[in-house]
This record gives C-alpha cells, structure tokens and sequence, in this order.
C-alpha cells in the first residue's frame, strides 16, 4: 500500500505551486518517491527533524525550497509548511509554525481514537 500526500490546507499547496518550476519538477519527484517508500527517504532528499517532523529538499537552478511534513497513522504524510530557502540555516519561526501545526493534527488524531462515538 502506497502512502498518501496530504496538505494541511490550500495555502501550503498554493506554496509550493507558486515556486519556479525547476524546483516544482523536483518536489514532484520526491513526492513520488514518498509515496513509494514513506518519510524516511533520507539524505540527500529528506531529513528527521525529530518530534514527527521531516523535511523535503526539492532544488532547482540556484533555488532550494523546504516542505515540512509529517506521518500519520494509516500511511498517511501530511504537508504542514513550506516555503523557499533563503538562508544556510532553517529559520526558526518556520520550524515553530510546522511544529504547531503538527501537534495540532496528532492532538486530532487521539481525539479521533478515544472518542467512541
């Protein structure tokens, strides 16, 4: 069974849509690739951020971009951030934003387990 690729909500897909298409075609392969192996790729194309999070590295001609993501039960990877690199370091209210939101979803998903009804 394949993975599935979720966006935590249009704005994160309008994101990654808006890019330079070098860096799109390379997004759309390793989201291929995701779908194929889960979110541990690894280095080069992917990276644990530790605490559920990983990160996509799509690139193109003198352009990197970011996709923040996380697992989900049920082979589900939900897209959480994403945005265009403009530093050697990952920006820090990128990563606090990500990491919000995917508190947000595994708070929803025990929710979803424990509510009977």
């Amino acid at each position: 069974m394949r993975f599935t690729v979720e966006y935590f909500n249009p704005g994160v897909l309008k994101t990654i849509e808006s890019w330079p298409v070098e860096v799109l075609a390379d997004y759309a392969r390793l989201v291929e690739l995701v779908t194929d192996v889960g979110p541990r790729v690894g280095l080069p194309h992917s990276r644990a951020l530790g605490k559920g999070l990983f990160e996509l590295r799509p690139r193109g001609r003198g352009n990197t971009g970011r996709v923040l993501f996380g697992y989900v039960q049920g082979k589900r990877i939900i897209v959480v951030h994403a945005f265009m690199k403009k530093t050697r370091k990952t920006p820090q209210k990128h990563l606090v934003l990500a990491r919000r939101r995917i508190q947000e979803i595994q708070r929803e998903q025990r929710h979803v387990r424990t509510d009977p009804s």
